[in-house]
């Protein structure tokens, strides 16, 4: 048993889901911050615990073989980049791991399977400057001078720094220029600890196919004092097209205000993913890696299988980013999102692109989404509301269940679902596996190179009463009536999908063969063990099966 303040010396096995590095003395798991798989390390036990503890990094005995040099000097105090002392092959390898042990411990799916169904995480060929927005803390340090940088892990110590190797190179003029602004004209950093003064944030988004550049200041005021003259000096940088600040008079870790008020030019830039356009507001979510983001989508795409054929619902929609990159290849697309400024930003972007076959709706996707299946039901008695394929990318936390089981209801044919948390991607999981999907494929993506997280997708398929169900097929037994050899059961499949988009089983053509009256042979599709759960063909199949059934002159 060890107690504070110990010092150990620990070889690093394993690391957690935070990256800090794990290893075992005698028995006794140590989590150690800064340390990396291979390191063995002189350590300080922090805290401890009846079988585990937390230690901090003194010294490095033998540094592991997949240990770099950090390309930030400042890498190790601030908190945006956990593992940048990590080779970036090692990185996925860890991002990969991390995915399919959830999936796994989880999900509890079967480790042989995961191996299989995983493909390859798409990593980066440039995992550094990579991200199109930025929020910049803006403070004094002990000299009283204002500085902008980042917060340390799990503070709020700004560890100045104007040159993130993460974001875009050009952020360091921008944010030299507005310091000197301050200075000038002797305006104030917030302090959080009082509440007074007046610049909190600055946050700097960039189109990188685009070249439009936004700078928005938070500030706790009504007014920027001189903004006229800060307008005069960014404009003068190339690709400047937005200058605004935002008002947050809150008490409140939230960086943002609700309030966006122009300085110069427009309150909006605009960014490309693949062919599609966007329109970005400071308050928009977008994804801030863009050439990830297309490996992202792209694979959604994959995963969804659109012919222009199907009806897409995309659950947590954000600004349309996923919906109109699918809208290219659907018949429909209808989003769901909360935050009533995204969905106005979503249906600016599909006018922009000149998508007519989105459609948006403003509410919680818990809510959403039930409601509009209770209303179809009752706009269209005997039916139900359906999709052939839904996306889902909700927040960290996962689906509420609600959501998923109205998924289930709605019958798709395929799910797509990308994930921030591959933890409560695996619990989800459980649940749809679980009512009647099985997973097909999945796949890591590095949207977040030199930090512990990662996305991922997956591809869920309806389960098929023709893939559950053992069919005992006895031709001896067969009744064929003169009706029954008009069409066989693949002509019927074949006029149904042609007119109607529908693919249908063969247990489903069976049961409404009963039901019409037309004799099938006595075992004919007919599940071999006792009570079974046998699915019942939809309103909109039986339909569908009815008018083949008439085209042939069966009925």
């Amino acid at each position: 048993m060890f107690k504070k303040n110990d010092i150990v010396t620990i070889e690093i096995t394993d690391m957690g889901v935070d990256g800090e590095g794990i290893g075992k003395v005698d028995g006794f798991t140590l989590f150690v911050k800064d340390a990396l798989i291979g390191d063995v390390a002189e350590v300080k036990v922090m805290k401890a615990k009846k079988s585990y503890g937390y230690a901090r990094l003194m010294k490095l005995v033998i540094p592991s073989p997949d240990r770099v040099e950090p390309v930030c000097g400042v890498a190790r105090q601030c908190g945006g980049c956990q593992i940048q002392a990590l080779s970036y092959a090692k990185q996925l390898e860890f991002k990969h791991n991390k995915v399919r042990g959830n999936l796994i411990r989880i999900g509890k799916f079967d480790a042989t399977f995961i191996d299989k169904i995983m493909d390859p995480i798409g990593g980066m060929k440039e995992p550094f400057h990579y991200r199109n927005k930025a929020q910049y803390p803006v403070g004094i340090d002990k000299e009283g001078k204002i500085i902008a940088g980042f917060y340390a892990g799990r503070t709020h110590q700004i560890i100045p720094n104007l040159d993130c190797a993460l974001g875009d190179k050009g952020n360091k003029e921008i944010l030299e220029k507005i310091l000197a602004f301050l200075n000038e004209y002797g305006l104030t950093a917030y302090n959080e600890e009082t509440g007074k003064g007046l610049v909190r944030h600055v946050l700097i988004r960039k189109g990188f196919t685009t070249k439009e550049i936004m700078v928005c200041l938070v500030i706790n005021g009504k007014k920027l004092p001189h903004s006229e003259k800060l307008a005069e000096t960014l404009a003068k940088i190339p690709g400047m097209t937005s200058i605004t600040y935002s008002v947050n008079l809150e008490n409140t870790n939230v960086i943002m205000g609700k309030e966006i008020h122009p300085i110069w030019g427009q309150t909006f830039i605009t960014d490309y993913i693949r062919n599609v356009k966007y329109q970005i507001s400071p308050l928009s979510f977008y994804q801030v890696n863009p050439v990830q983001t297309e490996v992202l989508y792209g694979q959604a795409l994959e995963y969804a299988g659109l012919t222009g054929k199907e009806t897409v619902w995309d659950v947590y929609c954000g600004i349309g980013t996923i919906s109109l990159f699918l809208a290219q290849n659907a018949k429909k697309v209808y989003g769901v999102e909360i935050v009533p400024q995204a969905i106005e930003d979503a249906r600016k972007n599909a006018e922009l692109n000149g998508f007519e076959n989105a459609e948006f709706f403003v509410g919680k996707a818990e809510e959403v989404l039930p409601q509009y299946y209770k209303d179809y039901e009752k706009a269209h008695p005997g039916e139900n509301a359906r999709a052939d394929v839904i996306i889902v990318d909700p927040p960290r936390k996962g689906c509420e269940e609600s959501v998923l089981e109205t998924m289930v209801h709605m019958l798709p044919e395929r799910i797509v679902y990308v994930s921030c948390d591959s933890a409560t991607l695996a619990r989800d999981l459980k649940y749809l596996c679980a009512n009647g999907y099985e997973l097909k494929k999945a796949r890591a993506v590095d949207m977040f190179p030199m930090t512990v997280h990662v996305e991922t997708v997956v591809l869920l398929s309806q389960q098929k009463p023709d893939d559950t169900i053992e069919i005992d097929l006895d031709l001896d037994e067969l009744d064929a009536t003169s009706a029954e050899t008009k069409a066989t059961y693949q002509e019927i499949k074949d006029y149904v999908l042609k007119e109607f988009g529908l693919k249908v089983s063969n247990l489903y053509i069976s049961q409404i063969k009963r039901k019409c009256g037309i004799e099938v042979g006595e075992n004919y599709n007919l599940p071999k063990t006792e009570n079974p759960k046998v699915p019942q063909c939809p309103k909109e199949k039986e339909d569908a099966i009815k008018a083949a059934l008439k085209y042939f002159a069966m009925i």
